[in-house]
């Protein structure tokens, strides 16, 4: 049930006849677990904050140094030297304080992941590793967990929706452990346009509004791949590999 305020708040939601005040309530009783904190945890944990979604939790482990601020707007020199999730949460609930937080200051592990991700509906991975976001993908594939995958890379950034339904293409399906590991560098190596994990975790946060909807098209079995400095898209198409 939302309340008079929240319906002040989320009346431009609201007003959309594919939203509406039973749309809104879906979002408000959804929960998601934001896995990193850094470029694109900012950007989707602001929208998804701002969008009302009912619980969000944020798993990270780093503190706050001088390179994050060049993209990483929830966090000011201020906060140098503190844990993100301290500080993101601090900032997001003063944006909405109808939202339930919850944080896991910690590594994801396999063991973690098994613990923490049945405490929520949808996963986001917003990671700058390969590693973990094999250790999601397998945790979502044991749980049934459907999750929004994002990665940026210099000028360019991806966005899939993995396991959707439990039926969907997984990230293993497109990239197999063996002939992926290796190819890409991180963003600390290779560097990163300051605005691109803007842009790709607004895409991010739009896939979980949509799976929580029911509305549009989720990039279940598609990779959008979108470059910045000339605008091109392209939308590979990719099947479950049993």
């Amino acid at each position: 049930m939302l309340s008079k305020e929240e319906i002040g708040r989320y009346s431009r939601h609201i007003q959309l006849n594919e939203i509406g005040i039973e749309g809104q309530e879906k979002i408000k009783n959804a929960s998601v677990l934001v896995i990193g904190a850094g470029g694109l945890g900012c950007s989707t944990l602001t929208f998804l904050t701002a969008m009302g979604i009912g619980k969000i939790g944020i798993l990270d482990f780093d503190i706050i140094s001088h390179s994050n601020l060049q993209r990483q707007f929830l966090y000011t020199i201020d906060d140098l030297g503190k844990e993100k999730v301290e500080i993101a949460i601090k900032k997001l609930k003063n944006q909405n304080p109808n939202v339930n937080f919850v944080a896991h200051i910690e590594i994801l592990t396999s063991k973690k992941a098994l613990e923490i991700f049945p405490n929520y509906d949808l996963i986001l991975d917003a990671t700058d590793s390969i590693e973990t976001r094999y250790t999601i993908n397998d945790t979502c594939v044991k749980l049934g967990k459907t999750f929004v995958y994002g990665s940026i890379h210099k000028f360019e950034g991806q966005v899939s929706v993995f396991n959707y339904k439990n039926l969907g293409p997984t990230y293993r399906c497109l990239f197999p452990l063996e002939n992926h590991k290796n190819q890409f560098s991180s963003c600390q190596e290779a560097g990163v346009l300051g605005v691109l994990p803007g842009v790709i975790g607004t895409i991010q946060a739009n896939e979980i509004i949509k799976i929580i909807l029911g509305l549009g098209e989720v990039l279940s079995g598609k990779l959008l791949i979108l470059n910045l400095l000339n605008y091109s898209t392209q939308l590979i198409s990719f099947k479950r590999i049993s």
